[in-house]
């Protein structure tokens, strides 16, 4: 049984299409996995990072944060200037799914996403996909981030999506929560296959 009411799926895009993580560079600064953790944990840590998702300029928050640890300098240098090399590719079953969507032209796709607004360019260079969705929202172009019901509604008001014709996929719970309080259809995002089970089961794709 297919679900009619829907006309709009809304993809969050890190987590999701695209695999992001610091990791990837600073397991090659660090001799060990717990050096590692520990920078992410105590010095370049997400709350840190999630201040540029918000708007603030890269350069703004390096000078920020080696200033309350400058015998870190060369290491905090490195998050911005090696930032693509954290890119570690697109999750492929998850693109494949957004193309197969796109040309069905079922739906109208369009994307929400917390990303700088100065990173994002480098990602659209590196990944086609990043250009078949109708309309993409960057959380740090609007200077809000989610789960903030108002980010939701940039998108509502500049694609007139009405939320309850509207699917949302993140990775994020306290992103889905949001989007379910909003009126959205949601899906926490654990896998691709697991996301297409629950699609199916509630008669969104495919379609019959």
């Amino acid at each position: 049984m297919s679900n009619t009411h829907i006309d709009t799926i809304v993809f969050d895009l890190g987590g999701v299409l695209l695999d992001w993580n610091p990791r990837y560079v600073y397991k090659e600064i660090f001799e060990s996995e717990e050096k590692v953790e520990w920078f992410l944990e105590h010095i370049c840590t997400h709350d840190w990072n999630i201040q540029q998702d918000a708007g603030r300029t890269l350069a703004e928050a390096t000078e920020f944060l080696i200033s309350k640890h400058p015998e870190w300098e060369k290491e905090i240098r490195i998050y911005y200037d090696r930032w693509a090399d954290m890119l570690g590719g697109a999750i492929q079953e998850t693109v494949d799914l957004l193309q197969d969507l796109v040309k069905s032209n079922t739906y109208r796709i369009l994307a929400l996403t917390n990303w700088s607004g100065e990173t994002f360019p480098t990602a659209k260079a590196l990944f086609p996909f990043l250009h078949w969705f109708e309309g993409v929202v960057v959380s740090g172009d609007e200077r809000l981030i989610k789960p903030d019901h108002r980010l939701y509604h940039v998108l509502f008001d500049r694609y007139s999506v009405d939320p309850r014709k509207a699917v949302f996929i993140d990775d994020s719970l306290p992103n889905i929560l949001a989007a379910r309080e909003l009126g959205m259809t949601a899906f926490h995002f654990r896998s691709t296959r697991l996301l297409l089970e629950e699609m199916a089961e509630a008669g969104i794709w495919p379609r019959d």
